[in-house]
């Protein structure tokens, strides 16, 4: 029995601290006004994926076949500032593949040296940062008028710094939970009085 409790003890301290990867894959076509995504832990285990599209008011995530939300424009500034990250998701790796349609027109091969350059730059400064970080940039030219985007993005954690994520929002939530209810009770009060 003392061997499993040391054992099993062993395994879950190892476990709190092995580095998880989490990939982002996504492929955009603009011209198809859709949005693939897939999120996976060590690009083996999916968590979710699906497709996002632009509707008139806003984006439609599909999910599922039967399971879709709908983000209005107007909530999108929120919806960005309720996903913080912390300093404990580092990014791994940074690879993504352009086509552009138009290789005969002047402006297909502008934008490709524009975004050619700006990733240039970015990966500059980032690798000035993080020297780890893996990051590659291709852009194609196709003859068809097209613009798709080919993105992999990885973090890499650990189930400590996930452990502490989890509790920051738990911990939020039950704040925000007690200021309503202390809100609550006290306009009840006023409205006694």
């Amino acid at each position: 029995m003392g061997e499993f409790f040391i054992w099993g003890t062993f395994l879950g301290v190892f476990l709190f601290f092995v580095p998880v990867f989490a990939y982002v894959d996504f492929f955009a076509d603009a011209r198809g006004n859709k949005l693939y995504f897939c999120i996976s832990l060590f690009r083996i285990f999916r968590i979710f994926g699906g497709y996002g599209e632009l509707r008139k008011g806003g984006i439609a995530v599909h999910l599922t076949k039967k399971y879709a939300l709908f983000l209005p424009y107007g909530e999108l500034a929120n919806t960005r500032k309720k996903f913080e990250i912390t300093k404990g998701f580092q990014l791994w790796r940074l690879h993504q593949i352009v086509e552009i349609g138009g290789i005969d027109k002047a402006a297909a091969i502008l934008i490709g040296a524009a975004i050619e350059g700006t990733f240039g730059g970015v990966y500059g400064y980032v690798h000035t940062l993080y020297p780890f970080v893996s990051m590659k940039n291709s852009t194609l030219f196709s003859k068809e008028p097209c613009l798709k985007v080919t993105n992999q993005t990885a973090v890499v954690f650990n189930g400590l710094v996930l452990a502490v994520a989890l509790a920051k929002k738990a911990l939020e939530a039950l704040i925000n939970w007690i200021r309503t209810k202390k809100s609550t009770v006290l306009w009840k009060k006023r409205l006694k009085n």
